[in-house]
């Protein structure tokens, strides 16, 4: 007899995982797309790092976007945003500040803490490279309509709101 009549074997269990497997078609799918779409996302975090800064790491283009985004924050608060030690947010930030990318400042309501922020050539070379990257999405979407664009944006801003 072959092993591909016993293998693998069909149990209650096997047979539940079939069911639900069916019946979670668009959530693996999801998983699918989202896997390739981060994987994508990363080597382009990276690719735009280094048109910033030759020496720039990419997990620091999304720490310059939320700072240009929301503006000076305690690196406590940059920390909890995106879900990483305060450790690994000091070392991230020390290195951009090496850079010249953000400045640290005492923060007026706590003069114990302090605010981090984009300097002006942190914040120059930043918009430049978005821009640039804002390009390169208007000519991959171009074919899109306007709202899907919009849908798609409206979409991941729930996603993400929801992994707070």
């Amino acid at each position: 007899m072959s092993a591909a009549k016993y293998w693998p074997p069909t149990t209650p269990a096997t047979k539940e995982r079939h069911v639900h497997a069916s019946e979670d078609q668009e959530f693996l799918a999801l998983e699918r797309e989202l896997s390739v779409f981060l994987r994508r996302a990363r080597a382009s975090s990276g690719e735009m790092a280094r048109a910033l800064h030759p020496e720039l790491e990419p997990a620091a283009y999304g720490l310059l976007t939320r700072l240009e985004a929301a503006g000076r924050q305690r690196a406590t608060e940059l920390a909890a945003y995106f879900g990483v030690g305060k450790a690994t947010m000091s070392r991230q930030l020390r290195a951009l500040e090496v850079l010249g990318l953000v400045a640290r400042e005492p923060d007026p309501a706590d003069g114990r803490a302090f605010l981090v922020g984009l300097t002006e050539e942190g914040r120059g070379r930043f918009l430049r490279v978005r821009d640039a990257r804002r390009e390169q999405y208007m000519r991959k979407l171009a074919d899109w309509d306007r709202g899907e664009v919009a849908e798609l944006a409206r979409l991941l801003h729930q996603l993400n709101a929801g992994a707070e």
